[in-house]
């Protein structure tokens, strides 16, 4: 029974950086967290230890570093498309670049002042080989929550149930939305920002019978409303409220206090995809 080495990658992993473009009046700053990830003959490295065709992870980090003051950091899709493409045709023994950006949003404060924002964080990776480029698009920690327009009822039940249903709950999440574009070029900061957008909109606009609902209601209105997105996926974790017990206190609690408990939780998972989207290649590794 032989051995053989399998599919394998290796890279520089979360980059830091932080571009500053500095106009006359005003200045703009790109606060990123860059991942690289390169595929190609490398099969000497792992079997004999000929590092010839090793590009070392810390060139990539310096790459990172030197592509962004030499072309400047607009769209991370953009970017990640850029670095992304420099690897493979710059490297001939690497045949496959994956990266993946995550973006760190700032709200201006004047010219030259800025206020970190929430938790949210737009994402983006890009990958380049033979088969093409594959750009994903998306956002991770966006926290929503309805007080109310949401149910939960005529589930299942075994000996070991005991949740209560319900007309009416707390519906929160923290969505984490990755979008798949069906070509690799377009105005990358609209798609986000609409897609966003009706992401938003379709949370708050739908009355839940399930947060099962909810998700497939927010990927497809994704779709129906931008052309340039094929599939959807999306991770919404259930961050559960509990009314608290407030009769030891003589007081009555009619929806308004709540534990917010942060674990265990339930998270539901799905992807919503086009007839006939494009085939994926490795959009989604």
């Amino acid at each position: 029974m032989g051995i053989v080495l399998g599919p394998n990658r290796y890279g520089k992993a979360e980059v830091r950086l932080v571009r500053v473009a500095r106009h006359a009046d005003r200045h703009e700053i790109k606060d990123l967290n860059v991942s690289v990830s390169l595929a190609g003959d490398l099969a000497g490295t792992h079997l004999t230890g000929d590092n010839s065709a090793v590009l070392p992870t810390d060139t990539q980090k310096n790459t990172v570093y030197a592509l962004a003051h030499r072309y400047g950091v607009g769209e991370i899709e953009e970017f990640a498309l850029l670095l992304a493409r420099h690897f493979v045709d710059s490297r001939p023994p690497i045949t496959h670049a994956r990266v993946g950006i995550d973006e760190y949003a700032w709200r201006r404060l004047g010219g030259h002042s800025f206020q970190r924002c929430g938790a949210e964080v737009r994402t983006a990776v890009a990958h380049h080989g033979a088969g093409g480029a594959h750009v994903v698009s998306g956002l991770r920690d966006l926290v929503l929550l309805n007080t109310t327009g949401s149910e939960f009822r005529g589930f299942a039940v075994d000996g070991y149930t005991t949740l209560p249903e319900t007309r009416d709950r707390i519906l929160a999440t923290a969505v984490t939305a990755r979008w798949r574009h069906a070509r690799a070029d377009g105005d990358w900061a609209q798609s986000h920002a609409e897609a966003r957008r009706h992401l938003v909109a379709a949370f708050t606009g739908t009355h839940s019978l399930s947060l099962q609902q909810t998700l497939y209601a927010m990927g497809s209105r994704v779709l129906e409303h931008r052309p340039e997105l094929c599939e959807v996926r999306l991770a919404l974790p259930n961050r559960h409220h509990f009314a608290v017990d407030l009769t030891p206190f003589g007081m009555a609690n009619e929806g308004e206090v709540f534990f917010a408990a942060d674990r265990p939780y339930g998270l539901i998972e799905g992807t919503v995809r086009r007839d006939g989207a494009p085939d994926p290649g490795p959009a989604w590794e």
